[in-house]
This record gives structure tokens, C-alpha cells and sequence, in this order.
């Protein structure tokens, strides 16, 4: 009776430490699976706090890009009507447009030489090859 008591006593000690055993290892898991939840939630609110942060950054930027447009138009418009008050646009366009052709003139008879051409002259043939060199000069010679 005595081996019987003794038996069920070690029997008993063998199983609170296989017990013991088991529930720590099965506590361990849920303790990685408790750090990993927590990580993912961590993750998870940085996430969210970065989308937000990212939203107000560019709601931020289109109100400024608005007060920017705004802005804009309005010194075109002072512009406009600065031009349109102080310039007398008929006189101006005229003075511009003699400008410009006096320009022109200026320019044809300053330099002289007509712009390259496709083709030579009839007289000279089509693929001469003293076309537009003088004679006499060192070009001709060469």
C-alpha cells in the first residue's frame, strides 16, 4: 500500500511538472502572440497617424496653391487695367509696327546677302559649282 502511495505521489509530481511544462510553453506563444498583436496595432496607429499627416500636408498645399492663384490674377488684373488706363493702345501699336518694319529694312540693307537658295540661276546651270563665288577673287583661284 505504501509503493501504491508512493507510485501515485510521483505520478502525481511528474504530472503538475509536465503540466507545468506545457503551460508555460502554451503561455509562451500567447506571449508572442500578445507582443505581435501589439506591434501590428502600433503599426497600425503609425499608419494611421502618417495618412493623416499626409492629408493635412496637402490640404495645406491646395489652400496655399489657392491664395497663390488668387493672388496671381489679382496682379493681372491690376496689370490690365494699369495698361489699359495709362497706355493709349492705337498710338502704341502704331509706333510698334513702324519699329518693327524699320527694323526689317534696317536689317535686308545692312547686310546685303539674300538667303540661301534651292537652285541656282538659269544662267549658270542647275549644279555649278562656281555659283555665288565672284571672279577674280581668291575663292574662284582655289
Amino acid at each position: 500500500m505504501t509503493n501504491l502511495i508512493l507510485a501515485a505521489i510521483a505520478a502525481l509530481i511528474v504530472g503538475i511538472v509536465i503540466g507545468a511544462i506545457f503551460g508555460r510553453s502554451g503561455q509562451g506563444s500567447t506571449l508572442r502572440q500578445r507582443r505581435a498583436e501589439q506591434q501590428t496595432e502600433e503599426v497600425r496607429n503609425e499608419y494611421t497617424r502618417y495618412q493623416a499627416q499626409v492629408n493635412e500636408h496637402f490640404m495645406e498645399s491646395a489652400h496655399l496653391l489657392r491664395r497663390f492663384n488668387d493672388a496671381y490674377r489679382d496682379v493681372n488684373q491690376h496689370m490690365a487695367r494699369g495698361a489699359n488706363r495709362l497706355c493709349n493702345d492705337e498710338e502704341w501699336m502704331a509706333e510698334l509696327a513702324e519699329e518693327t518694319s524699320r527694323k526689317r529694312l534696317e536689317e535686308v540693307s545692312e547686310d546685303g546677302a539674300e538667303p540661301p537658295r534651292d537652285y541656282a540661276p538659269k544662267t549658270s546651270g542647275t549644279l555649278s559649282e562656281d555659283f555665288g563665288l565672284k571672279k577674280g577673287g581668291k575663292s574662284a583661284e582655289a
